[in-house]
């Protein structure tokens, strides 16, 4: 089933696809299976990280919301990617649905045939915003480093909001947090300063769509506000490296650096 795309979102995500290939992005399928765990390559410190917020995420999130329900749970991954956290998550016996605009075989859901061929998980190609799924759908909804490409974050939460379940679980992975507004503002001005050198001639398409690129406390405060959400911070442990950045960022006078974490609110 897919939902219909505007013409510049249709113009992102091929740029986009083209460019997280230009990154590196695409993994072999012993690399797919392995993920979260990626053990060599460019990428592996990054997903590294990405692997310490999936553990604590199974710990205290999905395994005991599990436990509680007596069955499995029925998952929306949300800007899902090449399906990784569907496919980690169906292992365990939950009823996933992976979403994202993007179907191609870099690490958009194209990718995710590796994945369906060992367990069988849905795969959707809308946008988080326009949510193919009857109200009330999943127990867990969970923006999979997905929720700042958001364009309107009070409408993207009010939208996975409707298809979770009261009493259901809404979940922040793997997006940039700041602490305050003026350092997630000096993150963007870097991103657009630098956007030539880093995108090239696809620069101009993949800025074009407002994301709202971070997030703070305060800023998902507001936006939930309607919803009547309350949102819990999870702190995860880091990698060493990680956990010293903005001890480096202030060593070199350096803008400060966002953090992950897992965020969570229950549906009321």
């Amino acid at each position: 089933m897919n939902a219909p795309l505007s013409d510049t979102l249709d113009r992102f995500r091929a740029d986009y696809a083209a460019h997280r290939a230009a990154e590196g992005r695409g993994l072999a399928e012993a690399e797919l299976l392995d993920l979260p765990w990626l053990r060599s390559g460019p990428l592996a410190r990054q997903w590294g990280v990405r692997a310490r917020t999936f553990e604590a995420f199974l710990e205290r999130v999905a395994d005991p919301k599990a436990r509680g329900a007596g069955r499995p749970l029925r998952v929306l991954d949300l800007g899902a990617g090449n399906g990784w956290l569907s496919y980690r998550l169906a292992l365990r016996g939950h009823e996933c649905t992976a979403v994202d605009i993007r179907d191609d075989r870099v690490d958009g859901l194209g990718a995710a045939k590796a994945f369906r061929a060992r367990v069988p998980f849905d795969c959707l190609v809308a946008s988080f915003d326009a949510l193919p799924v009857v109200d009330r759908f999943a127990d867990l909804t969970i923006f999979n480093a997905a929720l700042h490409y958001a364009t309107d974050l009070g409408a993207t939460l009010a939208e996975a909001a409707r298809a979770t379940r009261r009493g259901g679980t809404l979940v922040i992975l793997d997006s940039p947090f700041y602490a305050k507004d003026p350092q997630g503002a000096a993150m963007v001005a870097e991103k657009h300063a630098q956007a030539a050198e880093r995108f090239g001639d696809r620069a101009h398409s993949l800025l074009a769509l407002p994301h709202i690129e971070y997030l703070t406390a305060a800023r998902l405060r507001e936006a939930s506000a309607p919803l009547g959400l309350a949102w819990r911070r999870r702190r995860v442990r880091y990698p060493l490296w990680y956990e010293l950045r903005p001890l480096a960022a202030l060593i070199r006078r350096a803008r400060m650096p966002s953090r992950f974490d897992i965020w969570t609110a229950q549906i009321p």
